[in-house]
């Protein structure tokens, strides 16, 4: 019988979580701290969902032959206003999965939910608060706001990262390399941040 495992934190912000002084992703952020440790966001989010984006092979040339190993990108999030992406890559594909979804861990964010629509004013938290660009690559998208009902109007890549972060309705926009899955994600995901970095959003210069 495996024993039970005890997570022994190797961080400060891991102790401060473990010991309850921190009870959100959101109190990290304000303290200007990254996420280390896997278990700082099993404890703070423990009803994440996953879902893998792509699985492609990738080839590296040595002395002696060629290497083959699997990269899979992930991305997991709650639903409700929290999402990350990650990496992972292995000779095998289901340890690169798992490597992929510790890797999106680390990367957790929290979103601003809010009701950025002039069409709508139902003042619940269903879209973004404003209009965001973001780019990674050749990759460019636009994160627009839409009323309720409109659902989330994005390719399948987009979508999936949306569904997670707990975005309701939304319109999107992409252009440039658009086959190119982890760009794409990566450039959402930098977009979403984004979001939420902004304290007010009255001083962006951005389109609406």
């Amino acid at each position: 019988m495996e024993e039970a495992y005890e997570w022994k934190p190797r961080t400060k912000v891991g102790e401060m979580v473990k010991a309850g002084t921190i009870r959100s992703i959101e109190e990290i952020s304000a303290m200007g701290k990254t996420i280390k440790e896997v278990e700082i966001v099993d404890m703070l989010l423990p009803n994440l969902q996953d879902k893998v984006l792509e699985i492609i092979s990738v080839q590296r040339m040595t002395k002696n032959n060629r290497k083959q190993k699997f990269r899979v990108t992930v991305v997991v999030g709650d639903k409700n206003g929290h999402v990350g992406l990650g990496v992972g890559k292995d000779v095998e594909v289901r340890p690169a999965i798992e490597s992929g979804i510790r890797d999106a861990k680390k990367n957790m964010i929290s979103v601003n939910l809010g009701c950025g629509s002039w069409e709508c004013s139902c003042g619940t938290k269903h879209t973004l608060p404003l209009t965001i660009r973001s780019k990674c690559g050749s990759a460019q998208i636009i994160l627009k706001p839409a009323p309720r009902g409109v659902g989330i109007v994005a390719g399948k890549t987009i979508k999936s990262m949306l569904e997670l972060a707990g975005i309701a309705d939304i319109w999107t926009y992409a252009r440039g390399r658009t086959r190119d899955v982890y760009n794409v994600a990566l450039a959402t995901h930098k977009g979403l941040k984004a979001v939420s970095e902004i304290k007010n959003s009255e001083a962006l210069n951005l389109p609406s």
